[in-house]
């Protein structure tokens, strides 16, 4: 049954680490910290959740940890997408079982599949759960989008494919999807940077990396758009661009754990190879920055 409706700051969640594993204190207490500064919901084992190296077993470990731990207090979308069809629909039965609010779905990577190959892939998965889908459309890691056409068929024949997170870095791609689709498909923000001019086409939201140390601020800034008051939203916005821009200096995510570990929200900012630490001279620039803005005293 399609219940869930994704809308306002939804916090793509960091995995913290500790001696390659993951650190599952660090994570409790980051879900706690999320809930009670009034995120609207959590998405766990997206790519900032580092679902590339993540092993089976812990993806729905982890998927499962924030379930019970969240209880219900707010929504969390699970991160169940692969380029490999068979299994994203596992991972989506296993995290529908283990309670998920829906499921965020990335195209498929590095096979780029044509249009009809997209299409087929996510009707499979859309057969699997009556829960409400979010397609992740981001071409600079996919190498290919998620085709409005293809968006604007799967919304036809399957209710529950009735979100789209949209990460290709252009208004224009948002234009287009609400003017083929209305409001028949909720679009969120991939990108913080972006997030504002979004919500002024229609976004309804934004699933964030900068959420994971900000989220007060964002969830403002976005309710304060979704009630056109888009001067307040503005000034909030120019505050924290520096700090959005700056969390992609190196791959995501990495600046982010770092900029976690400086503010005392993880205990450790490991991440899982082939991603290494950010540079001495990328802590340096989150450091000083965290300390502008006043986050880091």
């Amino acid at each position: 049954m399609t219940t869930t409706k994704f809308t306002g700051t939804l916090t793509a969640m960091v995995t913290p680490m500790a001696n390659g594993k993951v650190a599952w204190d660090d994570l409790e207490r980051l879900t706690e910290h999320q809930i009670k500064q009034g995120i609207n919901g959590l998405v766990a084992v997206g790519t900032t959740g580092e679902s590339p190296t993540l092993r089976t077993s812990e993806h729905l470990d982890v998927i499962r940890f924030m379930v019970e731990k969240s209880a219900g207090r707010v929504p969390v979308l699970a991160g169940t997408g692969s380029n490999s069809t068979d299994e994203a629909i596992s991972l989506t039965k296993a995290a529908d079982q283990a309670g998920a609010d829906g499921f965020l779905v990335v195209g498929p990577y590095y096979n780029k599949p044509s249009p009809a190959g997209m299409l087929a892939h996510f009707s499979a998965l859309a057969e699997v759960s009556k829960k409400p889908f979010v397609l992740y459309s981001i071409p600079s890691r996919c190498g290919v989008a998620i085709e409005v056409e293809t968006v604007s068929r799967l919304r036809e024949k399957y209710p529950q494919v009735n979100h789209i997170k949209e990460a290709g870095g252009t208004c224009a791609r948002v234009d287009e999807l609400r003017q083929n689709l209305g409001d028949d498909m909720v679009i969120l923000s991939g990108d913080d940077a972006l997030t504002l001019p979004f919500l002024s086409l229609g976004a309804e939201g934004v699933i964030s990396v900068a959420s994971n140390i900000l989220v007060k601020p964002l969830v403002e800034m976005v309710e304060l758009a979704r009630q056109n008051d888009f001067h307040a939203a503005r000034k909030i916005h120019e505050s924290y661009l520096p700090l959005f821009q700056a969390l992609f200096m190196e791959s995501n995510p990495g600046p982010v754990k770092a900029a976690a570990r400086m503010l005392g929200l993880i205990s450790s900012s490991d991440l899982r190879l082939p991603l290494a630490p950010v540079s001495k001279e990328t802590e340096g620039y989150l450091e000083n920055l965290l300390r502008e803005l006043n986050l880091l005293t």
